[in-house]
């Protein structure tokens, strides 16, 4: 490798650490986690390992292929993604915006937008906007810059709509303006990029948290790093943590192993360090409920313990106006206590949760189905499952989100094998599958 190349590799490998808020030594603990059990078995001893991610930062020895891996599994990207040079470097493929009419210039435009569309909204591509959506796009591409209080406000609009509306129906709404977002973003306006950035980390984490609810996981990880990234270049410390919080958040249900969920939490707290910040006091509610997934009720509730002290009397307003609400201390509350079948604590907290005026209506259907879970702990299998079939039944199907039927998943975990097959628990697993939402693959973004 020549050594300008070198140079370039060993710059971004260390952007990239600090970017994921990783130390030497826990880098080199997250590539001994992510390497195929062939190559872990050959890696050398934890010291020899941080000098070896100490000689790649310093350009002392070149990348392997083996390491290569290691490090694109570690970002959760692809070596490809992960090594690629910068767009200054990139082949010259001619200046088309300076030799070409301004016709083919607005046609180039509009089916790189088109694409951007596409990839945003899934498999079913194009053709599932619709021709009111199709209208909408076709003004985008001519609409005028659009002010920072707009922007604000979009991200306030948004959130309603991700509580309150069917999540293919919000996403829908919420690709328009991530697609108008990118092509203000293209336009030099030196004074007002870091708060479009700002926007664009907001817009991301919102997106994220959809492609959640629809199931769709690997496009909901890859829209969380472009929250960080967005959120990485804007310098915003408060912000970089808020994305990280609400990543690992939606990774309790189903998008990731709780013991990956508990690695995203420390390094928050690494991150975060001794600074007190809203993200950092938030993610111990996460750590409650990955380790509560995990089995280590102990441990979840001595978190849990942590977080409702720390967690702050007055919830401020930002970027999202209300994106972070009180609710969210008791239904980590009712989550916790329910599945080690504490009834009466998780019953207080679930009131509470429920008394709230904003509430999200996912919280509706998951703190009454962590009753149904206490219920299934405490040994009421088929009560449980009669609880909880009763709660997916009643919701409209496009309500039947994946956030959803992933607490349910978690309910019938909780059943004992020997009764599987009693009439109300097959009915429930039957009606679980019947509302689990089936997620579409999206091409890389």
């Amino acid at each position: 490798m020549p050594a300008r190349d070198a140079t370039r590799t060993a710059a971004l490998l260390r952007a990239r650490r600090n970017t994921g808020g990783y130390t030497v030594t826990g880098l080199a603990e997250r590539l001994r986690e992510v390497a195929p059990e062939r190559i872990r078995r050959e890696l050398p001893k934890p010291r020899d390992l941080e000098r070896t991610i100490r000689g790649h930062e310093a350009a002392a020895h070149n990348v392997g292929p083996r390491y290569r891996l290691l490090y694109a599994l570690a970002y959760g990207t692809t070596e490809d993604e992960l090594f690629a040079a910068p767009e200054s470097e990139a082949p010259h493929m001619g200046s088309v915006q300076e030799t070409d009419p301004p016709h083919d210039r607005d046609e180039m435009e509009r089916r790189r937008l088109l694409q951007f569309v596409i990839l945003s909204m899934g498999a079913g591509g194009f053709a599932s906007l619709g021709e009111t959506t199709r209208q909408l796009l076709n003004a985008t591409l001519t609409s005028a810059p659009r002010g920072i209080d707009d922007w604000h406000l979009a991200c306030a609009d948004h959130l309603h709509a991700l509580r309150t509306r069917p999540a293919q129906e919000a996403r829908e709404d919420l690709v328009l303006d991530l697609l108008s977002l990118q092509r203000q973003l293209q336009a030099p306006n030196d004074e007002e990029t870091t708060e479009l950035l700002r926007v664009l980390a907001a817009l991301s984490t919102l997106h994220g948290n959809l492609l959640t609810r629809l199931g769709d996981h690997g496009a909901a990880i890859r829209w969380w790093r472009t929250a960080r990234t967005a959120a990485d270049a804007t310098g915003d410390l408060d912000l970089h943590l808020m994305v990280r919080r609400s990543e690992a958040g939606a990774g309790l249900y189903g998008q990731r192993d709780p013991a990956t969920v508990l690695h995203l939490t420390r390094q928050v707290q690494e991150i975060s360090g001794s600074r007190p910040s809203l993200g950092a006091a938030l993610i111990a509610g996460t750590q409650a409920k990955a380790l509560s997934l995990l089995g280590r009720h102990a441990e979840a509730k001595q978190v849990l313990r942590g977080f409702v002290n720390a967690a702050p009397d007055n919830w401020p307003s930002d970027l999202i106006p209300a994106y972070w609400t009180s609710d969210q201390v008791h239904f980590t509350q009712s989550w916790v206590h329910a599945a080690v079948g504490e009834e009466k604590a998780a019953d207080t907290a679930r009131d509470r949760v429920l008394a709230h005026p904003f509430l999200d209506y996912q919280y509706t259907a998951n703190v009454r189905l962590h009753e149904a879970l206490c219920t299934v702990v405490n040994g009421g299998a088929d009560r449980g499952s009669r609880q909880a079939t009763a709660i997916l039944d009643g919701l409209p199907p496009s309500y039947r989100s994946h956030m959803i039927t992933e607490i349910g998943r978690t309910v019938l975990r909780a059943i004992p094998a020997e009764m599987s097959e009693r009439p109300a628990v097959r009915e429930f697993a039957e009606v679980l599958t019947k509302t689990a939402p089936t997620p579409h693959t999206l091409p890389a973004a």
